[in-house]
């Protein structure tokens, strides 16, 4: 006999689950069906001999199913939370739990202070994003100034464009063959070139120190002084990526490194400097030359009017031009013009008559060769090359000429300090002096502080004289 399922396994017949079984297993197709699923009495109970399908059901998900998470209370901070919570201190106002506040910090001393801090918390919380980027910056900038980073900015000639520039020191360190050096002279010369060099690594230029010691350039003569020419070509070849060169005699000093070359002068240079030699000139030059063979740019009294145009940049001193600091640009007109300037033809006629050497010989040249002015600019003496009262003194200050504190001039030059002036002297008052114009607030503050304690002790010595 075929079954149409497979029998049950246990005896008698059924399933081990009462779902299962159902109550028309053994009945015929004539017979009336019990009442399956349960008997539903009365009341809408189940019948406690059958098993519905809904609690057949619930039995299999709760042993098939994943179960519901349920904490035992068995582990030891649960059994000891209460104990342990009760050690915690108390952060609620007025000993009651806040419904509303449940999880508030509240201080046990409400005073201005911590509303205060509490007010200053929730702000910068609020403004973190701010105060994020505020703090970067400020990061950047010390970390821009605090390395090597802000020279290499600088000197970039894409962006502080410092290398452009080359500082020429004129310093004889080996000492010259018209006399010995002694302490004072060495003093200056440290000081200046030490001065030099803090300059020129503050703004990333080049900076040449040149031995300036009598060489002999022909066999015929020593020519003392005029190496000044030839110095300035020597630098052009050994920077050959620099366009503009500056020439410092030993006895400058800068007074204000925070000035750099491009501020002062470069910037603004059609401002800063002046074709017209008719506007200050103490030599009496005449100006323009009066040639009918000469072309427009010769006749005019400014060149071309373009400061693209200005290869050579003088200051003029009471006596006239003035070559203890200068500027002179590398272009073909320069190299024509130190090619002039060196001849020793015209200094073998006329180095007799030439007092001031390759200064005089270029006053020379600017008044006979018209070429010469249609590329030369002339800039105000106190720009980068103030005097001291000892110098062009004769007839008084010279507002044009002379240095002034309350201007902050750039550059100071003691020259002829040689010729009856103390040189150390007046270099080491104008050091002291930039040194105290250019004190950071910290040392200004300790400045202070010593100026008022001198003055405290003062008083009782001046009480005991007047006694």
């Amino acid at each position: 006999m075929s079954l149409s399922r497979s029998p049950s396994p246990n005896k008698g017949g059924g399933w081990s689950s009462p779902g299962l079984t159902t109550n028309f297993d053994n009945l015929s197709g004539r017979s009336t069906p019990r009442k399956g699923y349960g008997e539903i009495q009365m009341n809408g109970a189940v019948s406690g001999n059958d098993v519905s399908w809904t609690t057949a059901k619930a039995r299999s998900d709760r042993v098939n199913g994943y179960p519901s998470f349920e904490t035992r209370h068995d582990g030891f901070f649960t059994r000891h939370a209460r104990q342990m919570s009760r050690g915690l201190p108390s952060f609620v106002r007025g000993g009651e739990k806040e419904k509303l506040g449940r999880g508030r910090w509240y201080s046990s001393n409400d005073s201005k202070t911590m509303r205060f801090l509490g007010f200053l918390g929730r702000s910068m919380w609020r403004m973190r994003l701010r105060l994020l980027v505020l703090l970067s910056c400020i990061l950047a900038l010390v970390v821009f100034y605090v390395t090597p980073m802000h020279r290499v900015y600088r000197r970039a000639s894409l962006l502080g464009g410092g290398s452009k520039f080359v500082i020429i020191l004129a310093a004889n360190q080996g000492g010259g063959v018209m006399e010995w050096k002694g302490p004072r002279e060495w003093a200056i010369e440290r000081d200046s070139v030490k001065n030099k060099k803090k300059y020129a690594k503050k703004w990333g230029y080049n900076l040449e120190i040149v031995d300036m010691s009598t060489k002999k350039r022909y066999a015929h003569e020593w020519r003392e002084s005029w190496e000044k020419v030839d110095t300035i070509r020597n630098c052009m070849r050994k920077y050959p990526h620099a366009q503009w060169f500056w020439w410092l005699d030993l006895n400058t000093f800068v007074m204000e490194p925070s000035y750099s070359l491009q501020k002062q002068v470069f910037n603004d240079l059609a401002g800063n400097t002046y074709r017209d030699i008719n506007i200050y000139n103490p030599l009496h030059i005449t100006h323009p030359i009066n040639n009918s063979q000469l072309d427009a740019t010769s006749l005019s009294a400014v060149g071309d009017g373009k400061p693209s145009s200005i290869d050579l940049i003088i200051p003029q001193d009471c006596a006239g031009f003035n070559l203890g600091s200068f500027f002179i640009r590398r272009s073909t007109w320069t190299d024509r013009l130190l090619d002039i300037w060196w001849d020793p033809v015209g200094y073998e006629q006329k180095h007799m008559e030439w007092e001031h050497k390759e200064q005089d010989a270029l006053e020379h040249l600017y008044i006979n060769q018209p070429w010469i002015r249609s590329h030369t600019a002339f800039i105000p003496q106190r720009k980068i090359n103030s005097f001291p009262m000892g110098a062009c003194g004769e007839n008084g200050e010279d507002k044009r000429i002379h240095y002034k504190e309350a201007d902050r001039d750039f550059v100071v030059n003691m020259a002829g300090c040689e010729w009856g002036r103390d040189c150390w002297g007046e270099m080491y008052n104008f050091r002291e002096l930039s040194n105290k114009l250019n004190r950071t607030p910290w040392e200004k503050f300790k400045d202070g502080i010593s100026d008022r304690v001198k003055a405290m002790k003062k008083k009782p010595e001046r009480n005991e004289g007047k006694s």
